[in-house]
């Protein structure tokens, strides 16, 4: 008898959208977006949280990654929705990083 693999369920994730800060100076002045899913929640106290890991930001003549960014706590909106302040750093490539703030979405925004 062959045994089937387990289903693996997406519980809580949250999708997230934003751009980062402007870097470099003058002409090589510019910044980046990044969209993507986070990860599954991580129970934190009586709250929980998520990890980032986006591969690549959007492509200019360069790209960064955001590895390894956790989310902050569960912040209530309303109707028993919550969303996550997001913080952090770019990875670093062509010498140089980019800082980022962003909110998530709404988790399960038609249900």
């Amino acid at each position: 008898m062959k045994k089937r693999a387990a289903k693996k369920r997406q519980r809580h994730v949250h999708e997230f959208e934003g751009s980062t800060k402007l870097a470099e100076e003058g002409a090589d002045r510019h910044n980046h977006r990044f969209a993507g899913v986070t990860g599954q929640a991580i129970r934190q106290g009586k709250s929980h949280i998520h990890e980032i890991d986006l591969s690549h930001t959007d492509f200019l003549d360069h790209f960064h990654n955001l590895k390894k960014i956790k989310t902050g706590p569960a912040i209530p909106v309303g109707n028993g929705k919550h969303v996550h302040f997001v913080t952090g750093t770019t990875t670093l490539n062509d010498e140089h990083k980019h800082q980022f703030n962003f909110a998530t979405l709404i988790d399960r925004p038609l249900v």
